[in-house]
This record gives C-alpha cells, sequence and structure tokens, in this order.
C-alpha cells in the first residue's frame, strides 16, 4: 500500500482516538501526547514516521516557555482572581440588583451587565459562575424567577470572560494565528506579511461581546413580557434607594477605571498585552488593598490558584505539541487541506465544517483542548483559502463560549451545580442554557453574514 495513503489513515485514526480516549476521562495533557506516542511507533513501525522529529519538541518547548506575548495569561489569571477574592463581584451583584430591581426581569438583567463588566476585568469564568451563583441564584428565586431562566442568564453571562478581552483564549489564539499567517503568507510569496496581533484581536471581540450582551438582554426582556411570572420585579424599598447613586458609583468605578488601563492601553497602542497585564496585576492588588481584602493568607491563595489555572493549560499546550508534529509528520495536513479544500463553496463551506466540528467538539471537550488540537490541522488550509485571521480568531472564540454550555461536559453548568441549592436539578440547568445556546449560534450567524462586526473596529485602530 502507498505510504502515503497509510499515513494519512493513521493519522486520520488518531485524531479519531485522542477524542475517544479523552471521553473515557484520562487527563487531557497525557492522552493528547500518549496517543501521539503510540501512533508514532506505530508509524515508526510501518514506515511512515520518523521518530527523530520529537527532537524539534525541545525547542518548541522551550520557544512557548520564552514568548513574552503568553506572559500575559498567568498575569490575567491572577489578576482576575484576586479580583473575584477582593468582593468586587459580591458588590456588584448586590449595587446592579437593586438599580434594576424595580424592572420586571431586572434581576436577570444585572446578571448580564456584571457578568460583562466581570469578562473586561476579570476573565475567569469559573470563579464568575460560582460567585453569581451564590449570591444572584438565591436572590432571583426568592423573587419567583423560574429555575430554568435564572440558571441559564448565569451560566451564560459567567462565560462571557472566554470572549470579551482580556480573554486568555483570544492571547493563545493570536499567538497561534500569528505564526500560522506567517507561514501561509510566505508560502504563497509574501515575505513581509501582516502580522497578527493580539491586541488586534482583541480589538475584534469588542463587537461580538456587546452583540451576546445585548441578545441575552434581550432574551430576558422576551421573557419577562411573554411570561410575566417567569421573571418578576424585585422592587427596592424607597430607604434602600436613598444612597444607590453613591452606591453604583463605588461598585462600578473600580473596575471601570482597571478596564481603562488594562484594555485602553492595549487598544491606544500605549502598552502590549503582558505590559497591560502586568498593570492589571498591580491594579487588582491596590483595589484588593484599599477594601482591606489584602493579606498574605489572600495572596498565597491567589498565586496557588493562578500557579494551578496557568499549569492546566501550558501543560495542554504542550501535550498538543505532541500531537500536531505526529500528525503533520503522517500526513494528516494534506488530509485537511485536500478535504477543506474539496468542500463545496470554497472558503465559506469549509469555514462552515471546521465551525461545524467545533461547536460538536464543545459537547465533549473543554476550549482549550479544541483550539490546541483543531487550530493548528485547520487553520493553515483556512487562511491559504483567503479567511481573514483575526476574523477566523474571533469566529472561534465565540463558537467556543458555547462549550462551557453544551451538556453533557460544560463546565459552567458543573461550576452552577456544584453552588445551587438541591430543589434545582441538573435537568433545570441543561434545560435553562438551551436558548442561550441558540442565542451564541444566531451571534454566530450574524458575525459570519456581517463580518465587519469584527474586523471594523481592528482596521480602525491598527
Amino acid at each position: 500500500m502507498d505510504p502515503v495513503l497509510i499515513g494519512e489513515i493513521l493519522a486520520g485514526l488518531m485524531f479519531v482516538g485522542v477524542i475517544g480516549v479523552l471521553m473515557l476521562g484520562f487527563p487531557v495533557a497525557f492522552s493528547l501526547a500518549g496517543t501521539a506516542l503510540i501512533f508514532g511507533l506505530v508509524g515508526w513501525w510501518l514506515g511512515v514516521y520518523d521518530p527523530s522529529n520529537y527532537g524539534s519538541l525541545a525547542g518548541r518547548y522551550i520557544g512557548l516557555m520564552t514568548n513574552e506575548v503568553l506572559v500575559a495569561v498567568p498575569l490575567f489569571v491572577f489578576m482576575g482572581v484576586m479580583l473575584e477574592r477582593s468582593g468586587i463581584a459580591e458588590q456588584l451583584l448586590l449595587t446592579m440588583g437593586k438599580l434594576f430591581g424595580n424592572l420586571r426581569g431586572g434581576l436577570a438583567i444585572s446578571v448580564v451587565v456584571v457578568g460583562a463588566l466581570l469578562a473586561a476585568s476579570t476573565g475567569v469564568v469559573g470563579a464568575t459562575v460560582v460567585t453569581m451563583g451564590l449570591i444572584s441564584l438565591p436572590a432571583m428565586l426568592r423573587a419567583g424567577y423560574d429555575p430554568k431562566l435564572a440558571t441559564g442568564v448565569i451560566c451564560a453571562s459567567g462565560t462571557l470572560g472566554q470572549i470579551i478581552p482580556p480573554s486568555t483564549v483570544l492571547i493563545f489564539m493570536g499567538d497561534m494565528l500569528s505564526g500560522i499567517n506567517a507561514q501561509v503568507q510566505m508560502e504563497q510569496g509574501n515575505f513581509a506579511p501582516e502580522p497578527v496581533s493580539v491586541g488586534a484581536l482583541f480589538a475584534g471581540a469588542i463587537l461580538p461581546g456587546i452583540l451576546l450582551v445585548a441578545l441575552y438582554m434581550g432574551w430576558v426582556i422576551v421573557k419577562a413580557i411573554i411570561d410575566p411570572k417567569s421573571a418578576p420585579a424585585t422592587p427596592v424599598p424607597p430607604e434602600e434607594r436613598k444612597d444607590l447613586a453613591r452606591e453604583v458609583l463605588v461598585a462600578l468605578l473600580p473596575p471601570l477605571l482597571l478596564i481603562i488601563a488594562v484594555l485602553g492601553s492595549i487598544l491606544a497602542g500605549v502598552a502590549t498585552p503582558t505590559e497591560a497585564a502586568s498593570v492589571g496585576s498591580v491594579g487588582a492588588l491596590i483595589l484588593a488593598a484599599l477594601r482591606w481584602k489584602l493579606s498574605f493568607s489572600i495572596l498565597r491563595q491567589v498565586v496557588i490558584s493562578t500557579a494551578t489555572i496557568t499549569s492546566m493549560v501550558f501543560i495542554i499546550l504542550f501535550g498538543a505539541a505532541v500531537f500536531s508534529i505526529v500528525f503533520r509528520m503522517m500526513g494528516g495536513d494534506n488530509l485537511v487541506h485536500e478535504f477543506l479544500s474539496n468542500m463545496p463553496g470554497g472558503a465559506i463551506g469549509a469555514t462552515i465544517i471546521v465551525m461545524a466540528i467545533m461547536f460538536l467538539l464543545g459537547f465533549i471537550l473543554d476550549t482549550f483542548e479544541i483550539i490546541f488540537i483543531v487550530i493548528p490541522i485547520t487553520a493553515p488550509v483556512l487562511l491559504a483559502l483567503g479567511v481573514d485571521p483575526i476574523w477566523l480568531g474571533v469566529m472561534v472564540g465565540v463558537n467556543l463560549q458555547t462549550s462551557f454550555l453544551t451538556p453533557p461536559f460544560g463546565f459552567a453548568l458543573f461550576y452552577l451545580r456544584g453552588v445551587a441549592p438541591s430543589r434545582i436539578s441538573t435537568g433545570m440547568i441543561y434545560r435553562g442554557v438551551i436558548p442561550f445556546v441558540i442565542l451564541q449560534i444566531i451571534a454566530l450567524a450574524l458575525l459570519f453574514t456581517f463580518p465587519q462586526l469584527i474586523t471594523w473596529l481592528p482596521d480602525v485602530l491598527y
């Protein structure tokens, strides 16, 4: 049999095999690397893979560890965890609940607003969902909210940190797409390609993030109109509204200043993402100190949490590097290129297929697992077909936000299940997120139809 065909068959089987191993519950990083090593041995035995290719792993790992852009990841994680421990989220939720309480659906709208603000200032999905689940869910249930609407809006709003900058997903996406785009452009004869920066991806994600917030709010308003009992008003006593303006200012000002300092400096070109993340981390420490929430004990917890989250993401990236090398060297790249290039509709058809595959993988895999596996395989083909890298990166980010919401392995569902009262069943949570998953599909369709929603702001700023 043709060695090229054997290699492509093994590459295809390896992709299916790693998904199967992950579904069995094995650790992600070791599943990626272990499956690749097994198939590499089989390929070596069949004469279609050279194990000396593993020699490039050391250089790739050193490159990842010394990559200045990726240094922003632990810094943004530190900023988010510190802000979560400083009590800013609780103050925002309580104050916004009073502000919108007199409206039908007001508590749910306040959750969306706070979710967006926390996404732009922390970006830590788990902490946001847990905090809102502990504070807002009991309040909404006491007010008579439909449990499905209450749980759905908390889960969906908590995942906004995946797409609204500073998103760690977009940082990794920017770094990966920058290298892939440069390689594709040089292969096409352009030896001075336009760089793909994390700042441009952040700019491209702002309007889609606002679009999702608007869609979530719109659904809450529609639900409150067609089914008033599902989202009743919670009037605030006049005596509690006397100092509401001051409370809103005190609650909103710190995160807004931090957002302006971090995102504003990146978008204005004053600072790189890594430099802005450093400023954000110091700002989070200052805010915690001003709220008398900064102690050695809290700092120790934040540092441990930051190290745990960062290590988890990077070890997956290291495992994905082994998978990528074996897949490419056995001809998987050619297999994917032929498959996508022959799709009806050219670049549009190929993009739709890739997005559909990612959406389906979101039911069983985590966001980082999907981007580390799928992006290195499919992005070179899509960029070669003429797809804009900024548009592709943001589209993938919006698409994979649903991976936090889709059962059975949606992490936002698990986070909320862990803090929800016993009378809230898992089935209620699953049914509650369905309308919001549909809203995200609608958002994807709008972004696909009107790509300027993504590309306009980066074109203006950069």
